[in-house]
């Protein structure tokens, strides 16, 4: 989970996000990837070490989830 601990991430729309209902937003900073949903910011975000965002996109991106 993020906290305000953390660096200051910048979250972008997801290019995956469907509608304005069903967005998440995304961030990058170095060595970890961050991901929220944009109704509810003030639940923060979870993080991802980036080589495993990596796979995670990976697979999707090939179907295998």
């Amino acid at each position: 989970m993020y906290s305000s601990a953390e660096p200051e991430l910048t979250f972008r729309k997801s290019s995956y996000s469907s509608t304005a209902r069903e967005c998440v937003e995304v961030a990058n900073a170095p060595g970890v990837n961050a991901v929220r949903d944009t109704e509810h910011r003030e639940q923060g975000a979870l993080l991802f070490p980036s080589g495993e965002w990596a796979v995670f996109l990976r697979e999707v991106q090939t179907g295998q989830l």
